[in-house]
């Protein structure tokens, strides 16, 4: 079976930086392959020059990066990513058989709806409880799981 997993990676990060712990992303790689056998792991996220480092250690450690200029907004730097990643799944959708979304943002609430629909949602793993929308939450219901609980197996120490 051939799945994807498409990761917000502002979501999540904000979200764990919250519950005070980071995610080793080698170990994450690995257990969305040992769990959910993801072939390809697209994380979307804003681009950053000064960040080359990290974006060169999330490739070789498996991640397909998909960039998103970053924009000034009163003060505030946003990269919002959501166009990205709805458009790199539909882009793909003829190529998984299903996919895993890692987010918990009632924006993509369309995407996840029709991938149930056609057979293609894996799961959605929302980062906590507390940063899922409640539209996700009422669409899945059972099918939804969340990072937060994984911390034992994906912690950076």
């Amino acid at each position: 079976m051939r799945n994807y997993a498409f990761i917000d990676a502002q979501n999540l990060n904000i979200a764990i930086r919250v519950l005070s712990w980071k995610i080793d992303y080698i170990k994450f790689r690995i257990y969305l392959l040992e769990h959910y056998n993801i072939e390809k792991a697209y994380m979307f996220m804003g681009y950053k020059s000064t960040e080359q480092r990290m974006y060169d250690f999330l490739k070789k450690a498996g991640y397909i990066i998909v960039f998103k200029p970053l924009v000034e907004f009163d003060s505030k730097i946003k990269g919002n990513c959501d166009g990205e990643m709805i458009l790199q799944a539909m882009i793909d959708f003829n190529n998984y058989d299903r996919a895993l979304l890692i987010t918990g943002d009632g924006d993509f609430y369309c995407l996840i709806r029709y991938l149930r629909e056609s057979g293609k949602l894996l799961t959605v793993l929302a980062p906590s409880n507390k940063n899922c929308s409640s539209l996700v939450r009422r669409l899945l219901k059972w099918e939804l799981g969340f990072v937060c609980v994984l911390r034992n197996k994906i912690e950076y120490k």
